[in-house]
């Protein structure tokens, strides 16, 4: 599978887990910003954009200070997404 594809695959996966585990809390603080950069981050793969839009590096930590709570699949799922931008 080539890196782009895996890359949209892996945004999608934590587009929908923050969508399902945390609708709640999309309208403000740093979730809301987690899936704002997500959502351009997909925008720009799927339209073929330059791809120095994408700002998604440093979520998993972020989101590490902000909550502590290490046993939530989202943060494994953002971790992936990460290790796959980095690669690509």
């Amino acid at each position: 599978m080539d890196k782009k594809k895996q890359l949209i695959d892996q945004i999608k996966a934590v587009i929908n887990k923050l969508e399902e585990e945390c609708a709640k809390d999309l309208n403000s603080g740093f979730l809301q910003l987690i899936y704002t950069r997500y959502k351009k981050a997909l925008e720009i793969l799927e339209n073929d954009k330059d791809i120095k839009g994408i700002n998604i590096l440093g979520g998993v930590r972020a989101y590490m200070d902000s909550y502590n709570d290490y046993q939530n699949p989202l943060l494994g799922e953002l971790h992936k997404a990460e290790k796959i931008m980095k690669e690509f």
